[in-house]
């Protein structure tokens, strides 16, 4: 697709040291847009920021964005450098892999506060700019935001909460030229399943997936970018993605058995059929 839609927009990636964040800010960078990165990891923002320094102008800050403050300090370095805010795009996200009953509630409340609670952060200190360029507001959920997903109770609970929180602020500002995207990729080559977390905190380490077999990052990037543009409401990725939402809308109790059956085969799976 071609980028000129983006041409010296201001940009906010979240989580854009890996993953679809990654992939997003090289997309970005290439068609014009001014970027700001933010993640945890400030040496792979630096380098990441050094590769596209020739292409735009970059400004990395690090953010944890389940703590507050750090969200207000992202907006705040941003509007401070480039004077706007033209698209917010909440990225950062976690994963768990555990079943309900063996999980510390702590992993619970850490899926929470990254992806439920670092969204509402930065959506409320980037809102004002984003209603003076009527710009947009992303959140990357998930198909596990709109039917459970086995085995991540604390994802699929974050991701609905998410896909709530923007359905319903999109709703408020109807009429003030927001733009508001749910944004819904199907399992996306990434680290996230590597990093997911086990039932008592602890990171998985390895993937129980092909991951050959999936969407790369850089596709999802593209799908992501075309969705901005034409300013849609909401962008469920891959056949299988649609056809589980259509289902579950429909036939709830065919999706349960459907995903109790295709999850419990995963290799080492926290439960079986």
């Amino acid at each position: 697709m071609k980028g000129g839609y983006f041409k010296d927009k201001v940009m906010i990636i979240t989580g854009a040291s890996s993953g679809i964040g990654l992939a997003s800010s090289r997309l970005f960078a290439g068609f014009g847009a001014r970027l700001v990165l933010a993640a945890r990891s400030m040496d792979r923002l630096e380098t990441l920021a050094a590769e596209l320094s020739s292409l735009t102008e970059v400004l990395c800050v690090k953010t944890d964005v389940s703590v507050e403050e750090d969200c207000r300090h992202l907006i705040e370095k941003t509007v401070e450098r480039f004077g706007r805010i033209d698209i917010l795009v909440n990225n950062a996200g976690i994963s768990m892999r555990a079943m309900f009953r063996d999980v510390n509630l702590s992993v619970i409340k850490t899926l929470m506060d990254v992806n439920f609670w670092g969204t509402v952060y930065c959506t409320k200190y980037a809102l004002p700019e984003l209603l003076k360029s009527k710009g947009s507001v992303v959140g990357v959920i998930s198909i596990a935001g709109f039917s459970g997903l086995p085995g991540r109770t604390g994802y699929s609970s974050s991701k609905y909460a998410v896909r709530g929180f923007l359905d319903t602020l999109r709703i408020e500002h109807l009429y003030d030229g927001l733009h508001v995207m749910v944004f819904a990729p199907g399992f996306t080559a990434s680290n996230v399943r590597n990093a997911a977390l086990t039932a008592d905190g602890s990171a998985q380490g390895k993937t129980p997936r092909d991951e050959g077999k999936m969407m790369t990052a850089e596709k999802v990037a593209e799908y992501l970018a075309r969705g901005l543009a034409r300013r849609k409401r909401e962008m469920v990725l891959t056949p299988l993605g649609r056809l589980t939402v259509l289902v579950h809308k429909f036939l709830p109790w065919l999706t349960d058995k459907v995903e109790f059956s295709y999850m419990s085969k995963e290799p080492d799976s926290p439960f079986h059929k």
